[in-house]
């Protein structure tokens, strides 16, 4: 007959199962984020494929999935070129967009004066399709690379100065009242207030922008360009090579969404103290 004491002992060295780590419960709360959208994408691809064997839809209108992918496959040397050739007029015009946003941003927000002429001005010329002026881009630049960084820069300046600038005076007044007080030069200002402040509103500017150059660099190649994905759109709609167009656009979203992903990688590596939720 077992005695307490051998009870009690049984209880103890009773093996328990050791606590999930905070890592893991927050993969597993994430994880409906990520497994509904791909869910959904593939139900939809299999929608697609099953409507266009079963309607006979000819493949010059609308291929089916699997017919794409192979013809990603069939062209894929052909596809790379292409691909590096929109990736880096993206980059490139992506990176012309901060070398010059985040010191206009700055100087918008230190200066009421150019934040009343300047601003008003920029919000103006919005007005005006990128598309439409493209042809005129490639007039006055000239044909090559150039007009695509350029294009690619123009598209993605406005958001990300908007929403730099917007971050740059979301300051609240009284910690700039109480940083004057103590004889906190425009500088100290800026590095220890202001841009701590604004890198929110800078990487969501900086997410909408590179997504918006890999737009305005194939824009770019609708209008002039030799190689690229756009060009390549370009072709095989006109040559009714309707995989190979589709082929291309989905390697162009498969780029802009490595792109924002990329940015929000970096976010969340060297910016930790307000991301870390």
């Amino acid at each position: 007959m077992p005695t307490r004491s051998d009870a009690s002992s049984s209880a103890v060295t009773t093996p328990s199962l050791p606590p999930a780590s905070g890592s893991t419960m927050r993969a597993l709360a994430r994880a409906p984020e990520y497994v509904l959208p791909a869910a959904t994408f593939v139900l939809m691809l299999i929608a697609w494929e099953v409507a266009v064997k079963t309607l006979k839809v000819p493949t010059f209108i609308l291929p089916a999935p699997s017919v794409v992918l192979a013809e990603m496959w069939n062209v894929r040397v052909q596809l790379a070129g292409h691909a590096w050739a929109t990736l880096l007029a993206s980059l490139v015009g992506f990176g012309l967009t901060i070398v010059v946003t985040v010191p206009l941003a700055v100087m918008i927000a230190a200066s009421t004066t150019l934040r009343n002429t300047i601003y008003p001005l920029i919000v103006v010329s919005q007005s005006v399709p990128k598309v439409a002026v493209a042809p005129l881009i490639v007039l006055l630049v000239g044909v090559g690379e150039a007009p695509k960084i350029l294009i690619a820069f123009l598209v993605a300046f406005f958001p990300l100065l908007v929403d730099t600038a917007t971050g740059l005076n979301a300051v609240p007044r009284d910690l700039l009242d109480l940083s004057r007080s103590l004889n906190s030069s425009r500088i100290q200002e800026f590095v220890k207030i202001r841009f701590p402040t604004a890198v929110p509103f800078f990487f969501s500017g900086l997410k909408v922008a590179v997504a918006f150059s890999v737009l305005g660099a194939v824009v770019g190649e609708f209008v002039q360009a030799d190689r690229g994905l756009g060009y390549l759109i370009v072709v095989s709609t006109s040559y009714w090579k309707t995989p190979l167009a589709f082929a291309s656009m989905t390697l162009l979203s498969a780029m802009g969404l490595a792109l924002f992903f990329l940015v929000s990688l970096v976010e969340r590596v060297f910016f930790r103290w307000y991301t870390h939720e």
